[in-house]
């Protein structure tokens, strides 16, 4: 039976709330819909940085301490926001939307310690919008051994079955973290982080010239890759771990990169970010010999120049260029997820979380 799922996603790069009704059946994808935005406040980015600060010391993956509960009101309340207005610009009745997937803002990634936080009140939302709302979708996964992440392959693989493309692929999703589905036929899908995606540049770009990101890649455009540094940060033992394996946004902010330029300084984030995603292609069973690139990364120029230079001789090309939507993908995946959910289908696998058994996930909150 098909479904009419509404997929909502906050990712880590904070940017805001994507919005992406899907028709499916928890298996293939039948019809597109619309796709919306709602972004955060300037007010909301700050306290959702407190927010993420304050996370690091949880051990309680229900704990909503200090600036916490404040953040995940605000997210709760945003999200309400974004599907409010995405159905009535969109003249949408609420009666025609069988399930939401909500997937709430990560604060917190440790699947070593079996923690993995996300806030956001799905029963909550489900009372504001008077539809069902299916959410927490990567505790089972990580109590039951796996990493929680990442969670889109799934959809990935229902994407990729309709280019008819000679294997092997890979889709690559560059938000605030990077990862990859690595697709081969109907029987092989591995996935993994590979490394930061966004976070590292618009860390640092907000830090030392107060703007939120690197618009389509030029400041790192106008600079030079400290290529010992990228040398050394890439020695981190995560690079050489074989998928799956997965990562919170801030594992790398120890970084440092010194006294350089603006321009240097982004043009070495962005060339460390690439080369960590090509040093993937070493631990998968073969090279890919296309791949298709979404999230906000796909908007950075130079990030996908480099990435088709370090990934030569295979293809590397935005997801929108295939029809696809490549902001609103990992939106449109957790309604799809919510679909599977709903009918108990699998959402996470072994190559994809290194979890022990296909596991299914989330939890229903009812108006």
């Amino acid at each position: 039976m098909m479904l009419t799922a509404l997929g909502l996603m906050s990712g880590t790069s904070l940017d805001g709330v994507d919005v992406a009704l899907i028709e499916t059946d928890g298996r293939q994808v039948k019809a597109f819909g619309p796709s919306g935005y709602r972004p955060y406040s300037e007010t909301e980015r700050s306290l959702l940085r407190r927010a993420l600060a304050e996370a690091i010391h949880l051990a309680q993956r229900d704990a909503r301490p200090g600036s916490l509960a404040e953040a995940e009101r605000a997210v709760t309340l945003a999200h309400a926001e974004a599907v409010a207005a995405f159905t009535a610009q969109n003249r949408i009745s609420y009666e025609d939307i069988d399930i939401v997937g909500f997937h709430g803002q990560t604060v917190l990634h440790r699947p070593e310690r079996k923690l993995t936080v996300q806030i956001g009140d799905g029963a909550a939302l489900a009372r504001a919008i008077h539809i069902p709302v299916m959410h927490d979708f990567r505790a089972a996964d990580v109590a039951a051994g796996g990493q929680g992440a990442p969670f889109v392959p799934v959809y990935h693989r229902a994407l990729a079955q309709s280019l008819a493309r000679e294997g092997p692929m890979a889709v690559l999703n560059i938000g605030g973290v990077a990862n990859i589905t690595y697709i081969d036929g109907p029987d092989t899908l591995i996935a993994c982080d590979t490394g930061p995606g966004n976070a590292l540049i618009d860390d640092y770009m907000f830090r030392v010239m107060h703007q939120r990101f690197d618009c389509e890649g030029r400041m790192a455009a106008q600079g030079a890759a400290d290529e010992a540094w990228i040398a050394r940060a890439l020695e981190l033992p995560f690079f050489a771990l074989p998928p799956p394996k997965s990562l919170d946004r801030n594992d790398f902010a120890a970084l440092k990169l010194g006294q350089v330029s603006p321009a240097d300084g982004a043009a070495t984030l962005t060339a460390f970010t690439t080369a960590a995603i090509a040093r993937i292609v070493a631990l998968l069973p073969k090279p890919p010999k296309s791949w298709i690139v979404a999230g906000g990364g796909a908007r950075n120029l130079t990030l996908m120049r480099m990435l088709r230079e370090q990934l030569a001789p295979a293809t590397v090309e935005a997801a929108d260029s295939l029809g696809w939507s490549g902001d609103a993908i990992e939106a449109q995946a957790f309604g799809f997820l919510a679909a599977r959910g709903l009918k108990g289908l699998p959402l996470s696998y072994p190559a994809t979380t290194g979890v022990p058994i296909p596991m299914t996930g989330g939890v229903i909150a009812r108006p």
